[in-house]
């Protein structure tokens, strides 16, 4: 198929790749702890296509606000099938899915008062909770953590005694179980090693709190695509190797909550060189792409690419010691990266970034474009799945001057 008929900037999720591998996270959960959810994270993309082919795949939700809540239940996931996590949550969602047996993992005291009015006003019901555990994660693991020494800002602190707090607090509601334990840490490195140590904690808390426990939420955080990095089959044997050491399989759940390792191998962005120009001594190649689609944070150092040449310039090509392949907006550090020793690139030669579905298209700004297309690739063809915004989508929901809603 000659996808250069399709009009760039545009991302492409190959449905085979993100197939195999999901596949290959449920065949290591299968082989290393077969009682196990997976929550499908859905800040890290909730693209429609996308959320509901997982869903036919038997993953839950994982939200972590009301809007999110919202659209999981927009497209079909029962509250049964929701995880909500995250600090932001809504009081009527919070209950809804309480009630209705979802995995509720509290992480803040107004969440705890909500927790003892919702059992008060169903004394005749069991309600089962879990609890986000803050932990220091860099102590286990020095250097590999996100916020290193300082700790993260999520869940109920276990080194000042706020979890065990909490812990009595809920054992005092006569209807409330502590179900399972959220433990997701954030980490730079994506390490073995960091599963590890956040499933010893889940073994410690179980021991010192005598916790019976139906699930362990390790949350996310996994590498995925990238070579020689840990991929699913390295995190599960190691992790069950330490949870089986307090944990039956048959009665304690696992949940992963998956984002990034599962969509980075299958996601491409393609932009197109749309002009080239010299500038004293630099050579800038303007795109139709922008660091703002890939890059949103401005944190990356570095892009996983390669090439289309366009077939209507020259085919030989001098090597260029130095170009720098610059976005479209009108923000000077809209820079994507310095090309080095590369061949020169011309007016419709085509930048394909790898690795770019994970948060990527969540985070993607209205700024001087509008959202791009989105295609899956299925036997070899393009099928769009969500068409690129016009004004029509932008003004939506939107009051002109003299229309304003009172």
């Amino acid at each position: 198929m000659n996808e250069r008929k399709f009009q760039t900037p545009y991302f492409v999720i190959d449905e085979e790749q993100l197939s195999r591998d999901f596949s290959m996270l449920t065949d290591s959960l299968d082989d290393s702890w077969p009682n196990y959810r997976v929550g499908y994270s859905f800040k890290t993309n909730s693209l429609p296509w996308l959320v509901t082919f997982l869903k036919e795949k038997g993953v839950m939700a994982e939200v972590v606000s009301d809007d999110e809540y919202s659209l999981a239940s927009w497209l079909g996931f029962e509250d049964d099938e929701i995880v909500y996590n995250g600090p932001v949550k809504v009081r009527d969602s919070f209950e809804k899915v309480l009630l209705a047996g979802g995995i509720v993992n509290m992480d803040g005291r107004r969440e705890l008062c909500w927790l003892e009015e919702v059992a008060a006003a169903n004394p005749d019901k069991l309600l089962k909770i879990g609890i986000r555990v803050n932990f220091n994660l860099e102590k286990l693991c020095p250097g590999q953590t996100t916020m290193g020494e300082a700790g993260g800002r999520f869940g109920f602190a276990y080194e000042n005694g706020t979890f065990a707090e909490v812990v009595k607090r809920v054992r005092n509601i006569s209807n409330v179980e502590i179900a399972g334990l959220h433990l997701h840490s954030s980490s730079k490195s994506r390490s073995v090693a960091v599963f590890e140590a956040i499933a010893s904690m889940a073994c410690k808390l179980k021991k010192e709190f005598d916790l019976e426990l139906s699930y362990v939420d390790l949350g996310g955080g996994y590498c995925g695509g990238l070579p020689n990095r840990p991929q699913y089959p390295d995190y599960f044997p190691a992790v069950a190797a330490i949870l089986e050491q307090e944990f039956d399989c048959e009665e304690t759940t696992l949940i992963v909550e998956p984002g990034i390792s599962l969509l980075s191998k299958a996601s491409t962005f393609v932009t197109s060189v749309v002009d080239v120009r010299d500038i004293g001594t630099e050579r800038y190649l303007i795109t139709d792409g922008s660091r703002f689609n890939i890059d949103p944070t401005m944190i990356k150092p570095s892009h996983l690419f390669h090439l289309d040449l366009n077939p209507d310039q020259p085919a030989e090509r001098s090597t260029m010691e130095h170009q720098c392949v610059s976005g479209f907006s009108c923000m000077e550090v809209d820079r994507l990266f310095e090309y080095e020793q590369g061949p020169e690139l011309m007016e419709g030669d085509r930048i394909i970034y790898e690795n770019v579905g994970g948060y990527t298209m969540s985070l993607n700004p209205l700024f001087i474009k509008y959202f791009p297309d989105v295609y899956i690739r299925r036997d070899g063809k393009l099928l769009r799945v969500r068409r690129r915004w016009t004004p029509k989508e932008y003004v939506a929901n939107s009051m002109l001057y003299g229309e304003e809603e009172e």
